[in-house]
């Protein structure tokens, strides 16, 4: 009976020994690759590909175009109004053309 216990026990010692050789194995390859993966990480957060920084500009154009047609809106609701004699309105209407443009 007692070596029946010891055979059991020496058994699954082996079993588990073998079972977690991969995982410590997986374990010390994740802690050895771990810095260059961070620094790789890091390349990649510093660098910005061109097909990046075409879709900001993209996205900054449209957003613009986005901000005008939204003033030229509201400048044309102000000049209707202005043009019914509503004094604040053309005010405004002058604000906002000033806005659209600058240099005028």
């Amino acid at each position: 009976m007692l070596h029946s216990r010891r055979y059991k026990a020496c058994c699954l010692a082996a079993f588990f020994a073998l079972a977690l050789q991969g995982c410590i194995a997986k374990t010390a390859v994740d802690v050895v690759t771990a810095p260059v993966r961070m620094a790789s990480k890091a390349v990649d957060f510093a660098t910005v590909s061109q097909s990046e920084r075409d879709e900001r500009r993209g996205r900054e154009i449209r957003e613009e175009e986005e901000r005008i047609g939204k003033l030229e809106r509201q400048y044309d609701s102000y000049q209707r109004d202005c043009e019914n004699g509503d004094r604040r309105a053309c005010k405004k209407a002058r604000e906002t053309y000033a806005e659209l443009y600058p240099d005028d």
